[in-house]
């Protein structure tokens, strides 16, 4: 009897696993949309992407790989067993680019598969929302396929689709602080006047004072560890114009015309902008290779100087897990959440990011003819969200990790190093400009083209 009940569950567990996303985590979920839970489980996957390429760059890695015998090339070894893995692949920043060239491929498959789905009614939505057995398996199946690359050029040429992709992707992001803090404003200048609390008030000021702080805080460090007196001449150019860009666009927030035209529009949203590009000022600066101008942060804190270059030229210690990285994965964590479950009234950010108006949650779940509650499919009419450029998406998150991970530090083919390079400072600085430009826009768009809808 036991024996049939487990056969049964399991039954019911594997017509979820290769069915649809309603199923799959309506017990989560239950009240949840067929889009809301089709988007959390593809972030799911790129997220455990990104867990197995954090664990195979943690420092120490491939030493305990080849203690194990027979395993690693030129490690313990069995006799009558040859060693035949070569753990310097499958660990470290070449496992790092497979794995997130897997992801890409992976990502930009389904966008491509997913071009003009209209409603739910399509038969590639079916694709989109069930089969996640299947999807596991295609992207295990690339994943182990990648690791067979020979190295040749593959890293060279893949980081120069990492850089492009990560300045793209941090432009959506961008994009989604801004809806996110433009959201955020909204709701509680509402709650405020509706509920007349003033604590809402108080907690917006609250917080926009804390983001100027930390900005200006930020600011000052980079003054001190990041400029020297006769040298890092770059560095002060890009705090210098940051700062001036980030009080420009705050006083802009504020301009009576602009009150007039986005009543919602302020300073909180300035700050948060402001302390993201001083986020970004800093992620650039440290890929300098001038190390005078670029200390890591062990040495900030212990005195102790860890990127001194030889005298030969060659590179210096790599240092793969430092601040700026774990932020900006903290940073990428927030986003990909925020993007999968964002319900948005903003008609700009709406047409950037290819969705529709939000429509809230769609009420209780329904039960089916087999009993299995499953989330409401809100999409029979029309998508509430670009299937392709979801996964587009998740194709420049792949990247931006791969480059997040690795320090965007380039690979040398010649000394089988990785080495920081100008290029991917430039490419950060370039993207805060681009990003500031952006925000400026969606304040000052409305007076040029009043006749538009821009709410």
């Amino acid at each position: 009897m036991g024996a049939c009940l487990a056969l049964c569950s399991l039954a019911s567990c594997a017509s979820c696993l290769c069915g649809s996303a309603p199923c799959l985590l309506c017990g989560c979920c239950p009240s949840s949309n067929n889009s809301t839970i089709t988007r959390l489980v593809f972030s799911f996957f790129l997220l455990l992407g990104t867990m197995v390429s954090v664990i195979m760059i943690l420092p120490g890695m491939e030493t305990q790989l080849r203690k194990i015998p027979g395993f690693c090339e030129g490690g313990s070894s069995i006799p009558g067993f040859e060693n035949k893995v070569k753990c310097d692949v499958i660990v470290g920043y070449k496992s790092v680019y497979r794995m997130c060239f897997a992801m890409t491929c992976f990502f930009f498959l389904f966008a491509a598969i997913m071009i003009r789905v209209r409603s739910s009614k399509d038969p590639r939505a079916a694709i989109q929302n069930g089969f996640w057995f299947f999807k596991f398996l295609i992207l295990i199946g690339i994943t182990v396929g990648a690791f067979f690359i020979p190295d040749g050029t593959f890293h060279t040429v893949w980081f120069y689709f990492g850089v492009v992709g990560s300045f793209i992707f941090i432009l959506i992001q961008l994009i989604l602080l801004i809806d996110f803090a433009h959201s955020w404003n909204k709701v509680w200048v509402e709650n405020a006047e509706n509920g007349d609390n003033k604590c809402w008030f108080a907690g917006l000021l609250s917080f926009t004072i804390l983001h100027y702080a930390l900005a200006i805080t930020a600011v000052v460090l980079f003054y001190i560890y990041y400029t020297q007196p006769d040298d890092c001449t770059e560095h002060k150019v890009f705090i210098s114009l940051n700062l001036i860009f980030c009080i420009i666009i705050s006083v802009v927030s504020i301009l009576p015309k602009i009150q007039e035209a986005q009543p919602h529009s302020g300073l909180l949203q300035a700050s948060l902008i402001s302390l993201y590009t001083m986020y970004v000022t800093w992620s650039a600066m440290t890929n300098n290779p001038n190390r005078k101008c670029n200390p890591s942060l062990l040495s900030l804190v212990s005195n102790v100087n860890t990127t001194e270059p030889s005298g030969d030229g060659t590179p210096g210690q790599v240092q793969w897990w430092d601040a700026q990285g774990i932020v900006g994965l903290i940073i990428f964590l927030f986003c990909t959440l925020y993007a999968s479950i964002r319900s948005s009234s903003n008609t700009q950010v709406n047409k950037l990011m290819q969705t529709e108006e939000g429509i809230g949650s769609g009420g209780e779940g329904v039960v089916g003819e087999d009993g299995i509650r499953r989330a409401v499919d809100n999409e029979e009419e029309k998508v509430s969200y670009s299937y392709s450029f979801f996964h587009f998406h998740l194709c420049l998150a792949s990247l931006y990790i791969m480059m997040t991970l690795t320090n965007w530090y380039q690979p040398d083919t010649t000394t089988q190093a990785m080495q920081s390079r100008m290029p991917a400072v430039w490419v950060k600085m370039s993207s805060s400009w681009l990003g500031l430009g952006l925000y400026l826009w969606t304040l000052i768009a409305p007076l040029i083209f009043p006749d538009r809808d821009f709410n």
